[in-house]
């Protein structure tokens, strides 16, 4: 899966056009975590070349690592809805 361009672009705009919500905490929160979910789409990548080779990981790795966008979602869907600081 790749990210959603258009996501990042209108969400750029976003800030840009309004840039007091960069003083919001909970924002800044939101942010960091997107942040987070572009760098794992990356680790994804890296790992499903590094897989067509050989693995080195655990079926259990895998398990974990496949939750953590999952929480990452909830958090960011959950700071957006209740703005809690």
């Amino acid at each position: 899966m790749t990210p959603a361009i258009a996501t990042l672009v209108f969400g750029l705009w976003m800030l840009h056009i309004n840039p007091a919500l960069l003083s919001m905490g909970w924002v800044k929160v939101k942010l960091g975590l997107i942040l987070l979910l572009i760098l794992y789409h990356g680790l994804c990548g890296y790992f499903a070349c590094q897989f067509a080779d050989r693995n080195t990981r655990s079926h259990v790795f895998f398990r974990v690592f496949n939750e953590l966008p999952v929480i990452a979602l909830i958090a960011i869907v959950l700071l957006a809805v209740l703005k809690p600081f």
